[in-house]
């Protein structure tokens, strides 16, 4: 199904666009589009920069919630250099958006998430807590992005990201992907592990 297809479908049944408006940060003045999951009620917000809609080839990042690195500045994630990074090139181009979903921790949750980093604590790494804890590597899924993009007129994307993992799922929801533009992120003492786990056993293209 196109993304022209799962317009209809996505102003039917899965999000609803209910807030909208301009907010000046510090990569520029950016927009900001609100949306609420029919079902869960869960809020998700896509962050704009210039005219994308019926554009083609638009720079775009989906990014998955995370409290812990982007609020309190841990150090165990990439999570807030990636964020910030999406920001400032999608402010650049000015032609671009991110797509904030709510799925904190792959999926599984603030509170599951401290549970896996209790874990991680022991010397287990990060897919081996997620299953310690009954879910599977990575929880997440993109229908919502796919049904934003609709609502947006997306027409096809340049996407931000190291995970092979989510082009296919995007793909596979009828998002036409162009290509795929490497986030690339100085690592820490403290998250080397972690990002080396992602490369070795989750397939992340991490130089």
């Amino acid at each position: 199904m196109t993304i022209a297809q799962r317009k209809q479908s996505a102003e039917e049944a899965l999000v609803q666009r209910y807030a909208s408006a301009e907010m000046p940060t510090e990569y520029g003045m950016l927009r900001v589009v609100v949306y609420q999951e029919r079902d869960s009620l869960k809020e998700h917000c896509a962050i704009v920069s210039g005219d994308i809609d019926k554009q083609d080839d638009v720079l775009l990042r989906v990014h998955s919630e995370c409290l812990t690195g982007e609020v309190l500045h841990s150090l165990k994630c990439d999570c807030r250099e990636q964020l910030d990074m999406a920001l400032s090139l999608i402010a650049k181009s000015k032609k671009g958006a991110v797509l904030y979903l709510r799925q904190e921790g792959r999926g599984i949750g603030l509170c599951n998430k401290i549970r896996a980093y209790a874990l991680q604590e022991q010397g287990h790494d990060t897919v081996d807590a997620n299953r310690m804890l009954g879910f599977d590597d990575d929880m997440r899924s993109y229908e919502v992005a796919s049904a934003m993009l609709a609502d947006l007129g997306v027409k096809s994307i340049a996407l931000l990201t190291n995970n092979p993992d989510k082009v296919t799922a995007l793909r596979k929801d009828g998002v036409r992907i162009s290509k795929r533009v490497p986030m690339s992120v100085e690592p820490n003492d403290h998250n080397r592990g972690y990002l080396e786990t992602k490369r070795k056993r989750m397939g992340h293209l991490i130089d």
